[in-house]
């Protein structure tokens, strides 16, 4: 039995791989190994390089040649969905900027994600069976100790430059949705591993991963590894300074109240950089905008059908601030700001009746002498206590601060330093769920929701791995909105109903398809995909 080893030679810095092959020597009586060098192993990529230009590892020769292997033996297999996978991967550059980012893995790559995409939370160990019946990128099995080498000999260098390819087919003028999520992990070993606010009220520790998706495009491009105890707030910084590598400018980026900070802000005016953002109605200076119009503001002519909501537009100015570390000052001025306020009735009677609900239990608990530790600054908050030696404790409301409280209800704001109207900007936020759902695709159909790695580079490979097979299915998911294939199908059964398509294989001739029904063909032609013909 062959298997690859793996030897340093500690006086160079080099390690070397070996083909091991073990054989039993029957005058011993025991397990004997005759070693091959290989190679060496490249420190960057994790790549065996051959020592020389006559021996090279089967496995690499194989991921570098051109188009799919020759047939060695007859054979049919599903072909559907690998065709479907095939065509978009070329559509996007996904395979070409893969190729050009990991020449020698990026087959390997590939055929993991099309396995994580078809078979969802199947463990990785089933990969066997599956690449017997299918025909996918690698064209052989991958076993867990194949995988695992796989993921670990994926760079940060070489993922940048994945980045940056995939990021120049972005529409330029393109808002970019930007948002974390948490991914609980069993692990104790990984440095990252640690407790947070976890978005899925998991109470195991956590790593966070932020993500960059094109608002118009749907499609993702960019994500960084997070510490889990990292808040959302401070990632912003980080997340300019990695847009600024990749070499992204004129960038536009839409966030959600979290990242909100003064810091932030001020940041994203320095670099020049395009933002809307939403933010808490409690801030000072937005309530300060918003009282100045708030009499007027459930007009007729702010009211907007279509959304079923109140819409006004408030142009301010930011107190803009520069530290300049190098120089021991700080710059001061004024940026222009728009603040997009909005008023929701049917919210603010939910919230009201909320809060109704809520005054009423915490009255109870005074009545009843059944007081919570955690209730008394809302206690103080909104009632006053009276106690008189006839009448007893009275228990009167405090309708000042109560008032003060629904007056803000309903209301929501978005802030940015671009003009445009509150309806155009409230249609560009609200599209930003197309990165909630990608999480959910993530977590769900491609088993990330409880990562079980023990290694930061398995992890980080496995990561990227998965974000690849994220960038099928998000291309999948807006041809099948934007079309009318929603309506038959989820995606689950979109895909088996095209990965029963068989191929038929044959030595010296070429791939030949089976028969299609109209209603595959359909579906290939909604997705914008030419079905396939026998090659």
């Amino acid at each position: 039995m062959a298997a690859v080893v793996y030897q340093r030679d500690k006086r160079a810095g080099i390690t070397y791989a070996y083909e091991s092959v073990s054989h039993w020597d029957k005058k011993k009586k025991q397990s004997r190994a005759t070693r091959v060098l290989i190679g060496r192993v490249d420190v960057t990529t994790g790549e065996i390089v051959p020592t020389d230009g006559r021996r090279k590892l089967k496995e690499t020769e194989a991921v570098l040649q051109r188009g799919p292997a020759p047939a060695e033996h007859t054979s049919r297999a599903f072909y559907g969905a690998t065709y479907l996978f095939d065509t978009i991967g070329n559509k996007l550059g996904i395979t070409q900027d893969l190729k050009q980012s990991f020449p020698s893995l990026y087959r390997q790559i590939l055929s993991i994600a099309y396995y994580l995409i078809l078979e969802g939370s199947t463990p990785l160990f089933r990969f066997e069976k599956w690449s017997s019946l299918h025909v996918h990128p690698y064209g052989k099995n991958i076993v867990s100790q194949r995988s695992s080498e796989v993921f670990s000999a994926i760079s940060e260098e070489a993922k940048n430059n994945f980045f940056r390819l995939q990021g120049k087919r972005r529409l330029e003028k393109e808002y970019w949705a930007y948002d974390t999520t948490s991914i609980s992990s069993y692990s104790e070993q990984l440095a990252q591993v640690q407790y947070g606010n976890n978005k899925e009220d998991d109470r195991l520790p956590q790593i966070n991963l932020a993500m960059v998706f094109g608002e118009e495009s749907n499609l993702p491009f960019y994500y960084r590894k997070l510490a889990g105890n990292i808040p959302d707030s401070k990632t912003v910084r980080n997340l300019l300074a990695d847009l600024d590598v990749l070499g992204f400018s004129n960038v536009k980026l839409v966030m959600d109240r979290g990242f909100f900070s003064k810091d932030n802000v001020n940041g994203l005016f320095k670099e020049h950089l395009k933002f809307l953002m939403s933010v808490k109605t409690s801030l000072l200076f937005i309530r300060g905008e918003l009282d100045k119009i708030y009499d007027g503001f459930r007009s007729f002519d702010c009211y907007n059908e279509k959304h079923g909501l109140y819409a006004r537009t408030v142009q301010t100015t930011w107190d803009y601030e520069q530290r300049r570390p190098y120089k021991g000052d700080t710059l001061a001025g004024s940026k222009r700001l728009y603040i997009h306020f909005y008023f929701n009735i049917d919210k603010a009677a939910g919230d009201e009746k909320a809060f109704d609900r809520k005054l009423i239990g915490l009255r109870h608990e005074l009545e009843e002498g059944k007081r919570v530790a955690e209730h008394e600054s809302q206690y103080a908050r909104y009632f006053e206590l009276k106690t008189t030696p006839k009448r007893g404790t009275q228990i009167r409301v405090k309708e000042d601060a109560v008032a003060l409280v629904k007056r803000y209800y309903g209301f929501f704001a978005l802030i940015t330093n671009e003009t445009m109207d509150a309806i155009s900007a409230l249609e560009l936020y609200r599209n930003k769920d197309v990165v909630e759902k990608a999480f959910g695709n993530l977590k769900e159909r491609l088993n990330v929701r409880r990562m079980l790695v023990s290694s930061e580079q398995s992890l980080d490979g496995k990561l990227f791995v998965q974000f690849i097979a994220l960038i099928y299915l998000s291309y999948i998911k807006k041809q099948m909105q934007s079309s009318d294939l929603l309506i038959d199908y989820s995606t689950d059964t979109l895909l088996d109903k095209l990965d029963v398509i068989e191929c038929f294989i044959e030595p010296g001739r070429r791939l030949r398809v089976g028969e299609l029904l109209e209603k595959q063909r359909d579906i290939y032609v909604k997705l914008g995909i030419e079905p396939p013909s026998s090659l």
